[in-house]
């Protein structure tokens, strides 16, 4: 199953009279102006996906800050955007899919394969010249049944020995990963054993994916092979699906740990390393307590979740 469609293949779809829900999640880590801007402009007849309220519960220390939420609500979120069963649904975001992804993988995860990232987004649509309109849509609610578990996860204990076997792979910017900024969560570095693999490098300027043999070579250079066993976190779980949908066009599946570090840097009783590489020389910055906390960050990082 692809995962993306380009702007050029949406409009055929429209024109074609092919049923397509589009589903906009505008969306971007301290911002609140996402449903904003999608009133001003967007895609004919989509539909605004509010990511924190309903492609996530609430923030729990032990679970992270947008953990999944339950089937039967994601469900129930799901049929209130208008999804039938049997349709096909493009979502779409303006920061390069990062938040448009965790859609995707939820609906893949729910057995909903025929979902789509619309590469680009919102600029590559406008790119072309087609139009956009503005306003609210609200769908007929759908009828969609979906189920829970077809895309792997890992857990916290995973996590730890993950790199034992596999290759744990940190989405976030690589200042996060080093230690260097932590702009959000309790502790700042990373995971021990983890390879530090920034999502924005899965795009191009554009905000487009890079094309599927380049995605290939980006992470063999880190160390995948067709036998690998991959795993993924960020932030909160956002754009490790991002990372995964990359993974998916370069031909490898990756689980993902989907309370990420915000879940990770929450339990004491968690290592973390800081620097450049997966394991800190350092044995005592393991029980590293100290981060630097606030609002700013670095370029890159206000996009990871």
């Amino acid at each position: 199953m692809d995962t993306l469609i380009s702007a050029a293949g949406l409009r055929r779809r429209q024109e074609s009279g092919e049923r397509t829900v589009l589903l906009d999640v505008r969306w971007v880590l301290g911002r609140s102006d996402g449903h904003s801007e999608y009133l001003a402009a967007h895609l004919p007849a989509a539909v605004f996906v509010d990511l924190p309220s309903e492609l996530a519960d609430h923030a729990q220390p032990e679970r992270g800050r947008h953990p999944l939420p339950a089937p039967e609500r994601f469900q129930a979120a799901a049929r209130s955007w208008g999804i039938n069963d049997g349709d096909t649904v493009v979502a779409y975001d303006n920061s390069g899919s990062m938040a448009a992804a965790r859609l995707w993988w939820m609906l893949r995860n729910a057995g909903f394969d025929s979902v789509y990232l619309l590469d680009g987004g919102l600029s590559a649509w406008r790119a072309k010249g087609y139009p956009v309109e503005e306003g609210e849509v609200r769908p007929a609610v759908g009828n969609v049944s979906l189920g829970d578990g077809a895309m792997p996860v890992i857990t916290e204990e995973e996590a730890a020995q993950w790199s034992c076997h596999g290759t744990l792979l940190d989405a976030r910017a690589g200042e996060r990963y080093r230690g260097e900024v932590e702009p959000i969560d309790p502790r700042a570095g990373h995971i021990p054993g983890a390879v530090s693999a920034p999502t924005t490098e899965n795009v191009a300027a554009d905000g487009t994916f890079l094309p599927a043999e380049q995605l290939r070579r980006r992470f063999e250079d880190l160390g995948l092979a067709n036998s690998s066993d991959v795993a993924v976190y960020c932030g909160s779980g956002v754009t490790a699906s991002h990372e995964i949908a990359a993974l998916h066009i370069a031909g490898f599946t990756a689980s993902l740990f989907p309370g990420s570090f915000s879940q990770w840097s929450n339990n004491s009783g968690n290592p973390v390393a800081v620097g450049a590489e997966p394991f800190d020389a350092d044995a005592g910055s393991e029980s590293r307590h100290a981060g630097q906390s606030g609002t700013s960050a670095t370029a890159g990082s206000s996009v990871e979740a």
